[in-house]
């Protein structure tokens, strides 16, 4: 279905859950042949979630975006005009910490001190110039969502470093794009669960994605 120019797919993956989400879903999708409302009948995390939606994806340029919509659809014209003027850019990630990025709800001043905690920590561990590795939207070239989700091992929030990490080491192209940003009261992650289990990932990342990169090394990079 052309959308500004464009055929257009819409995928939604479901964690396992015991409220109605899938049967809701289902019912607003309407019988819409270019959405397809995916129940993962298990509980792994957002990574997983985030992997299970890539590795079905068909188009040209692939999205994938946190269903609070912290970042509107709107965003994804700039990212479209972004590939347009650098066909060089493979991956484009929405960067809160962008100096033109337009916050318009901040998370609490205690959430914002974690983040930036993580981030220095993204730094030592994980890639290199990258101010903001969690938010949660992010684009790709087609040529690439497989070489890099195929390959992803981490279900949790984490997977976020890890997928950027395996970008970089295959030598795609990223860029960080500004975005406008709303933060939602309705964040999934456990403040004080989830920060621990990142932090564990994080630190064991870099000799995952080489100990990953070593049993599936890329045979060709995509052009």
């Amino acid at each position: 279905m052309p959308v500004l120019g464009v055929n257009w797919e819409l995928i939604c993956v479901i964690e396992k859950s015991k409220d109605q989400t899938v049967v809701k879903s289902t019912e607003a999708a309407g019988g819409d042949p270019h959405v397809q409302v995916i129940d993962n009948q298990v509980q792994r995390g957002k990574g997983y979630a985030v992997k299970s939606g890539m590795l079905r994806a068909r188009g040209e340029f692939v999205f994938f975006m946190d269903a609070d919509l912290s970042t509107p659809l709107s965003e994804i014209v700039k990212f479209m005009a972004e590939f347009a003027a650098d066909p060089q850019a493979q991956v484009l990630i929405g960067s809160r910490a962008h100096a033109k990025s337009q916050i318009i709800k901040r998370q609490s001043l205690f959430r914002q001190s974690l983040g930036r905690t993580f981030n220095k920590f993204v730094r030592v561990f994980g890639v290199q110039g990258l101010e903001d590795t969690q938010c949660g939207f992010k684009a790709f070239r087609r040529q690439v969502v497989e070489p890099i989700f195929q390959r992803q091992t981490l279900d949790g929030f984490a997977f976020d470093v890890e997928i950027l990490m395996l970008a970089e080491e295959m030598g795609f192209k990223i860029k960080s794009i500004p975005v406008q940003w709303v933060n939602s009261p309705d964040s999934k992650v456990r403040i004080l669960i989830d920060p621990l289990k990142m932090l564990w990932d994080l630190i064991r990342i870099r000799s995952i994605v080489r100990r990953t990169l070593k049993a599936q090394p890329l045979a060709a990079k995509p052009s």
